[in-house]
């Protein structure tokens, strides 16, 4: 997993929308959903978990896309359409990041795997733990301080 210390900065496709993070992950995923699977034309998408106070925008407006409430707010760039990041209602103190947008692709393997009951077949990640859906919440405690002894 990454050395990498933050801060951090990644940006859109195009670059015209650009994001800073001042704090390390708090959890990596992967989710397979259907949704997901069709937002990212590929068989799951990538997240990093960061404290919303750690994330910032640093150029561009972004736009919401996907899903836009009541639970989550897809951002996306509005020039490029990349999506960028989201924002769930239950977890207003974390912001979900697609780690791949990092200048180095830092924070991408996941830790936690999502959404495995519409997982394609032959996609495999090497993730520790795995759930048809989401984690209950009460395992949510415990999987960040698992994820934080790790790294």
């Amino acid at each position: 997993m990454p050395e990498d210390q933050p801060p951090l900065s990644g940006a859109c496709r195009c670059g015209n929308t650009t994001f800073n993070v001042s704090a390390p992950a708090v959890m990596t995923s992967a989710c397979h959903c259907r949704g997901c699977q069709r937002m990212s034309a590929s068989a799951y998408s990538l997240s990093a978990l960061f404290p919303a106070a750690a994330f910032q925008v640093t150029e561009g407006t972004p736009v919401k896309g996907g899903i836009q409430g009541p639970d989550l707010d897809h951002y996306f760039c509005p020039d490029c359409k990349t999506w960028m990041f989201t924002r769930i209602t239950a977890l207003p103190e974390l912001v979900n990041v697609r780690p791949t947008l990092f200048q180095d692709p830092v924070w991408t393997e996941p830790f936690i795997e999502t959404m495995t009951a519409e997982k394609l077949p032959w996609a495999d990640t090497p993730a520790r733990h795995r759930y048809a859906g989401y984690p209950p919440p009460e395992e949510f405690a415990h999987l960040l301080a698992d994820f934080a002894a790790a790294h």
